[in-house]
């Protein structure tokens, strides 16, 4: 009788390899997330490292979830650098705590970045990368009154900051 062979089938799960793939592809979106979400170069690179620190450590993620994975790490990272607290809406800032935005960069990157830190967040978040308002408010700690009211200041002031910017050319 044959010898029965032990076919191994890969693992469903991402492994240390297939996360520094992912960050080493992906490095340019990996690296302008973090950016657009910390609004600072310093911060963003140690959120991208930390993420993908973070990444390569967890061993329980679905290959098929890895990129998502990957792109939450880089948000969870931004948080605990960042900590972005919902502002009063009577009193929502205007532009981000810094007040610098870093020249060169178009517009549309421009005005995300001029935005106080939990309503970039939260426009990041929930319009850039398409999360709920649910997912959003877990992730940031906050109600989901919080993150709707928060989204619409933010894109009034992008919209405010676009109609400038196209109004001076």
């Amino acid at each position: 009788m044959p010898e029965a062979k032990h076919i191994t089938s890969p693992t469903p799960y991402a492994s240390s390899g297939d996360f520094l793939r992912i960050f080493h592809e992906e490095k340019h979106g990996l690296s302008r997330l973090s950016f657009l979400l910390t609004a600072d170069q310093e911060k963003a690179q140690q959120c991208f490292v930390s993420g993908l620190e973070d990444s390569v450590k967890e061993n329980s993620v679905f290959k098929e979830w890895a990129r998502s994975w990957a792109r939450r790490a880089i948000i969870q990272c931004a948080v605990r650098v960042i900590n972005p607290r919902p502002t009063q809406e009577e009193v929502a800032s205007r532009f981000n705590s810094s007040g610098k935005t870093p020249a060169g960069e178009p517009p549309e990157i421009a005005a995300v970045l001029e935005l106080a830190p939990f309503e970039r967040f939260v426009f990041v978040i929930s319009v850039l990368e398409h999360y709920s308002e649910h997912e959003c408010s877990i992730l940031l700690g906050c109600s989901r009154r919080d993150v709707i009211a928060a989204r619409l200041r933010a894109v009034q002031q992008i919209e405010m900051q676009s109609n400038f910017t196209l109004s001076r050319r």
